[in-house]
C-alpha cells in the first residue's frame, strides 16, 4: 500500500496514548490540518512544507506549556493529533487553564472513537498539570464538531471572538 494509505481495520489502538509530535510528524500533521474544507482555506500542505511550520513546531516544542500529540495505531500511522496549552491566569486565584487546539482524526479513522480518546487524554492531562478548567474554540461552520464536544460534556458558556489580521 502506497506510504500516506492507511488502512481502516489496523485501528487497534486500546494500548496506544498520545505521544508528543517530533519533527517527522510534522508533515503528517499538517496534512491533517489541511484535509477539510476550512483547513484547506488556512493551511499550505506541500512538499517540502513551508519553512512556516518548521519554526512554529520549534517554538512548539521549546516551550514547556505547549504539548503538540499525535496518536498512532499498531502500524505505527498517524491517526490523530491535537496540540494542549496551559496558560496561566490571575483569575481563579491564579488558576491554569488547558486550550485544546488544532484537533483532527485521519479521515479513515473518523467515527472509530479516535477524537474521544485523544479528549480523554487531553482532559486528564489538564487534570495532572492542575489545569481547574479545560477550554475549546470551534468554527461555527462546524455543527458536527459543536454537538461532539457537548457529549463530551463541554458547554457553550460564552460567546468566542476573533480579530483576524489580513
Amino acid at each position: 500500500m502506497p506510504e500516506g494509505i492507511i488502512k481502516p481495520n489496523e485501528l487497534m489502538i486500546s494500548s496506544n496514548i498520545p505521544r508528543r509530535a517530533e519533527l517527522k510528524d510534522l508533515p503528517k500533521i499538517v496534512k491533517m490540518l489541511a484535509d477539510d474544507p476550512l483547513g484547506q482555506k488556512r493551511e499550505r500542505f506541500t512538499e517540502p512544507l513551508p519553512a512556516v511550520y518548521v519554526e512554529a513546531f520549534n517554538n512548539i516544542i521549546s516551550d514547556p506549556n505547549q504539548e503538540l500529540m499525535v496518536l498512532e495505531n499498531d502500524s505505527g500511522d498517524i491517526i490523530g493529533t491535537l496540540q494542549l496549552s496551559f496558560i496561566q491566569y490571575l483569575t481563579y486565584q491564579g488558576g491554569v487553564r488547558a486550550q485544546i487546539e488544532a484537533v483532527r482524526v485521519h479521515k479513515s479513522y473518523r467515527g472509530q472513537g479516535i477524537g474521544q480518546k485523544l479528549f480523554e487524554w487531553a482532559i486528564s492531562r489538564a487534570e495532572e498539570r492542575g489545569a481547574h478548567l479545560v477550554q475549546l474554540t470551534t468554527d461555527k461552520k462546524r455543527p458536527d464538531a459543536l454537538n461532539f464536544y457537548q457529549k463530551l460534556g463541554f458547554t457553550a458558556s460564552h460567546e468566542g471572538m476573533k480579530l483576524h489580521f489580513t
